[in-house]
């Protein structure tokens, strides 16, 4: 298969577009948890009653939006790396019993995870920042499939949900941000407390347990009992419009103080991407996040933002297995992800 079929198939269709502030802001993702009050939490379920859910609730979401049904007991091992890859399922699911589902739309900005955590999380993205909109397209679903099934709600404490801490709202409201500047000025290591401090947590680009990768921060609310979901969302976007400007003025600083380091910085990590043989995945986050800062600044024009997005994915290791065909080494996914990037850039080069 040539890699722009790949591409096309592999990619979301959602990535393709840009939105607000997206030379900082990569993406928006609200995620609501629910359980059906007919049910016992999934931890209790029987394979009868999981099946059973399963079907109701595919049933409900697909009479209200044209979504494909996915079993984990149907994907292989790979199959569902790739998923998480793309985060459209999360790694719990993955790896739950085969009596996990996910819904998945044409575009795959909308996912509707069966038997995760809850019996129900339902998962909207959008590009740049757009959290207000993607709240807007998350509780369309949510009232949808509410007004046909009857979830665990307490009017004291709210939702329900398996784990305490998702209690009340059940939402979780994040932001993917690229961070190169404050980075490199070391101001990060102040921000990241007290952003903590504010009731929001700083993570990895997948999430809880994850490690920063490409200059990459997932930030998000902490709380989800005490306040609307409506304050949740405000107070993050609070937050990220302040990362917002201080990530603008430390790249702004970088070019006035130490401009010919920078430039440097970004074309050393080009020549890697377009000449290495050889590329970690660290590394290959590190030049990929050095190249759109180099775009976002204006010292590479010929190259689409997207990219950083794009091959991001398309670099992790389900992804480069699933383009050669097969399983694959260590050292062979590091010479496919050198390959493969080498090629990517080369075909936005000829574009």
């Amino acid at each position: 298969m040539s890699l722009e079929r790949f591409i096309n198939q592999a990619v979301s269709s959602w990535m393709s577009s840009e939105g607000p502030h997206s030379d900082i802001v990569l993406s928006s993702r609200i995620r609501l948890a629910r359980n059906l009050a007919q049910y016992k939490f999934p931890t209790f379920l029987t394979a009868e009653e999981a099946m059973e859910m399963t079907e109701e609730i595919a049933k409900v979401v697909q009479s209200y939006s044209s979504m494909e049904l996915l079993t984990m007991e149907s994907l292989s091992s790979l199959e569902k790396r790739v998923l998480v890859e793309k985060h459209l399922i999360s790694p719990l699911l993955a790896d739950s019993s085969p009596y996990g589902a996910v819904l998945l739309s044409e575009m795959e900005d909308i996912s509707v995870m069966i038997n995760e955590e809850d019996h129900i999380r339902i998962q909207c993205l959008s590009p740049g920042l757009q959290l207000k909109e993607t709240l807007e397209k998350a509780n369309a679903i949510d009232d949808a499939i509410e007004e046909q099934v009857p979830f665990a709600f307490d009017e004291q404490r709210g939702y329900l949900t398996s784990c305490p801490t998702n209690v009340g709202t059940g939402l979780r409201a994040s932001v993917m941000m690229h961070l190169p500047g404050l980075m490199l000025t070391q101001q990060i290591s102040r921000i990241i407390p007290a952003i903590n401090q504010l009731g929001l947590v700083v993570r990895g680009i997948y999430g809880e347990g994850s490690e920063v990768l490409g200059n990459i921060f997932q930030i998000s609310n902490q709380l989800t009992l005490g306040k609307s979901e409506a304050d949740i969302v405000e107070d993050l976007l609070s937050v990220v419009h302040q990362l917002i400007v201080q990530e603008q003025s430390a790249r702004e600083m970088l070019m006035s103080t130490s401009a010919i380091r920078l430039e440097d910085k970004v074309f050393r990590s080009y020549g890697v991407l377009t000449n290495g043989r050889i590329i970690e995945t660290k590394e290959a986050a590190q030049c990929l996040s050095d190249v759109r800062l180099g775009i976002d600044t204006g010292y590479i024009k010929h190259i689409s933002k997207s990219i950083l997005n794009e091959l991001m994915i398309l670099t992790q290791p389900g992804f480069l297995q699933q383009y050669a065909g097969g399983a694959l080494d260590p050292e062979e996914r590091d010479v496919r992800r050198a390959a493969l990037i080498r090629e990517r850039l080369k075909m936005e080069e000829n574009c």
